[in-house]
């Protein structure tokens, strides 16, 4: 229901945005509302969520888009990819990695074969107000551009800890619900 009532809520301030004569609208989205491919995800590659979520916010970005075509109100639509950085939910990949390694405890994860494209939120949240004070419009990937497995990217966090030992990949089995392989296309 959250889902619908974000979606709700984005139309009715990017009117209001719009009402107020607003010079630009930027909204956020999620490298999910693309179609699941092995290619790097491209502004013009399709859209096709699978999740309420990301279908929400493809909804949000094809409605929005069309909406401010023929007014003054500039619209960008930032694709975040896959953000780590301070003050993450302690349920998220990384926060989880760095309380168990720092612990000296195991962490178990999936085989680590998903390709991913990581970026330091603070690195995002530049690239945002660039895209909110700068002349970037239309769809925008947010990402680095940078294929990396999530095992060498485990791996990666582990050596900070000197603890790549308690790291157990296979513990978990695979989220059948996960793409093997999501990498954007900077275009910032």
């Amino acid at each position: 229901e959250l889902n619908l009532e974000c979606l709700e809520g984005t139309l009715r301030l990017a009117r209001a945005a719009n009402a107020l004569g607003v010079k630009k609208f930027v909204g956020v989205g999620t490298c999910a509302e693309y179609a699941d491919t092995d290619e790097p995800k491209t502004i013009n590659t399709p859209l096709s969520p699978k999740l309420l979520y990301p279908i929400c916010k493809a909804a949000s970005y094809s409605i929005l888009d069309k909406y401010f075509e023929d007014k003054p109100t500039e619209f960008s639509w930032a694709r975040m990819f896959y953000l780590y950085g301070d003050r993450e939910d302690a349920r998220r990949f990384v926060p989880y990695l760095r309380s168990r390694l720092s612990n000296r405890e195991v962490a178990e994860l999936t085989s680590g074969d998903q390709i991913r494209d990581y970026m330091n939120v603070s690195d995002a949240a530049k690239i945002l107000v660039d895209i909110a004070y700068g002349n970037l419009i239309g769809a925008i990937n947010v990402c680095s551009g940078i294929p990396i497995s999530v095992r060498d990217f485990a791996l990666f966090i582990a050596k900070e800890y000197e603890a790549e030992d308690c790291l157990k990949f296979g513990a978990r089995a695979p989220n059948l619900l996960d793409p093997p392989f999501i990498v954007g296309v900077p275009n910032y």
